[in-house]
């Protein structure tokens, strides 16, 4: 099978769309320093760009949390690969996540951050697919809400590759 690329979200919409979840977050920050955990490694591209669009004290951390494997679909399996360096006991946290797709990987991890007992948890997200949610959870700010196709780019991608894009591509397999 060969593989393409089909651009869903141009690298200009997507740039434009951080800047604006930037902004919103800002405000609803005020005064309080940002603990911001970067979900590996899908969430790199968009946690940076979102940091640089940020005018706010932000600190970094990183985890990372595993459920897809090199497969277009999710095996439901949550594994933590590498935990938090630092406690985030009374901490601002905000998971900086690429995707919300069935939602059982960012259940699993709210659930899990929770006990740590941060002063407040919230999850942001750059895209979101609620056609394939099987979990209850929600973030609390979203890029952009997408259709029930398996994306790479800005960060995601499919067998460690296409991450690099600047845009939000539809991946298709076509027979050669």
């Amino acid at each position: 099978m060969k593989e393409r690329v089909e651009v869903l979200i141009s690298a200009a919409d997507v740039d434009k769309r951080v800047a604006q979840m930037a902004e919103e977050i800002g405000r609803d920050y005020a005064g309080k320093e940002i603990f911001m955990i970067c979900i590996l490694k899908g969430s790199v591209i968009f946690m940076s760009e979102l940091a640089k669009k940020l005018n706010h004290e932000v600190t970094f951390n990183f985890m990372k949390v595993s459920s897809y494997g090199n497969s277009t679909e999710s095996c439901g399996r949550i594994k933590i690969d590498m935990d938090l360096d630092e406690h985030i006991k009374g901490k601002d946290v905000l998971i900086i996540e690429d995707i919300v797709d069935t939602g059982r990987t960012l259940k699993h991890l709210k659930d899990l951050l929770s006990l740590r007992e941060p002063a407040s948890l919230k999850l942001c997200t750059l895209l979101d697919k609620p056609d394939r949610r099987v979990a209850d959870v929600e973030a609390d700010y979203t890029g952009f809400v997408i259709p029930d196709d398996f994306v790479v780019g800005y960060g995601l991608d499919y067998a460690q590759r296409y991450r690099n894009l600047d845009y939000i591509g539809v991946l298709r397999f076509d027979e050669e």
